[in-house]
């Protein structure tokens, strides 16, 4: 993991600070390269430290660069005061999504005489520009999540229920070298596909269902994330014709993607595609999100998202449709590396309809 303090200490000025007070541990992570569960990260224009426990006395020591490692014998914000890592600021930002207000409050009771300046997107844009290593790592996972959809659609057949198709998804990415699910899988039969989150149920797959499967795993820190949607025999025409309207909104999707434009532009191209079929109205998310050592970080490709696109972010591109009157659903997702000349797929799993 490269040294990232000195990009961290270039935020100061723009954030209107003296020093950065870091909680999130992806964010951690990406600064610093510490894997473990519990920390704090305090970077200053000169000096940057990193706090954690007794657990990660070793860990700490072997992975963290660029901060000056401590470990505290009782709480970490207790270090902090014991130590006056504070002390020299009078102005620090902090991650406000990260923070509670409980924690906040003691921030404030204990350290009085400094300004705490709550910001969202402190480290937004560095992190979502990836590095080529970075964007290697996401295609890394994605290929683990690759070769389980293989192995997985020979197991859709009548009669097997959605949560066994669940448990088999998990089981074959740990068995492949995962360290663990980026999220818990989707797998969604039929009228159980019209909802965009569903959870596995105790439902047997049937003929005629359009099967959602939606999973992804970390590696090495990185995150993957792929639908498909595949057919349990022969599906009926409105739901073919879903299929077709969401893989030609994708379609359409890849080719606009780049760098540069807005979040709103880009997921305009897919809602433009459905809503030529007139299937608009059932696509009920955004486009897609940005993915790295979260499985959703910034940037957001919604019809309300005005940022643009950073060059290099690696992003999902995500249309569907959910039709409950129908009872199906569609979703088919890629995710992309953006470049200001266009976009390269990190996914190479067929898209076609395929017919089991």
């Amino acid at each position: 993991m490269p040294n990232r303090i000195a990009r961290v200490r270039n935020r100061l000025e723009e954030l209107e600070a003296e020093a950065l007070f870091l909680t999130a541990l992806p964010n951690i992570r990406w600064a610093c390269g510490f894997t473990g569960s519990n920390g704090i990260l305090l970077v200053g224009p000169e000096a940057a430290s990193f706090v954690t426990d007794g657990r990660y006395t070793e860990q700490a020591h072997a992975e963290v660069e660029g901060a000056d490692v401590l470990v505290a014998d009782r709480g970490l914000s207790d270090c902090i005061s014991e130590e006056n890592l504070l002390g020299p600021y009078s102005r620090v930002a902090f991650q406000a999504a990260q923070v509670s207000v409980a924690r906040r409050d003691r921030l404030v009771e204990e350290h009085g005489d400094i300004e705490w300046v709550p910001n969202t997107h402190v480290l937004s844009q560095p992190i979502a520009s990836k590095a080529p290593s970075e964007t290697t790592q996401i295609r890394d996972a994605q290929s683990i999540t690759e070769s389980v959809f293989e192995e997985i659609i020979d197991l859709i057949e009548p009669g097997v229920t959605e949560r066994e198709v669940g448990a088999e998804i998990v089981y074959r990415h740990l068995q492949k070298g995962a360290d663990s699910m980026a999220f818990d899988p989707i797998v969604a039969a039929g009228p159980n596909g019209a909802r965009p989150h569903a959870r596995p149920t105790d439902r047997p797959l049937q003929e005629g269902d359009l099967v959602v499967l939606d999973m992804g795993c970390f590696l090495d820190g990185y995150a993957s994330d792929m639908t498909r949607t595949v057919a349990l025999g022969e599906p009926g025409d409105p739901a073919r014709r879903g299929y077709q309207a969401v893989l030609d909104a994708q379609n359409a999707a890849l080719d606009a993607a780049q760098a540069g434009l807005t979040g709103k532009e880009l997921d305009a191209v897919a809602r433009d595609v459905l809503g030529q079929a007139g299937l608009e109205k059932y696509f009920t998310h955004g486009l897609g999100h940005g993915i790295g050592l979260e499985v959703h970080e910034w940037p957001r490709i919604s019809h309300t998202a005005d940022d643009e696109l950073p060059d290099r972010a690696c992003v999902t591109i995500e249309p569907g449709v959910y039709v409950p009157e129908e009872q199906y659903g569609v979703r088919i997702e890629d995710i992309v590396s953006l470049r200001e000349e266009g976009c390269k797929n990190l996914t190479q799993s067929p898209k076609e309809l395929l017919v089991l």
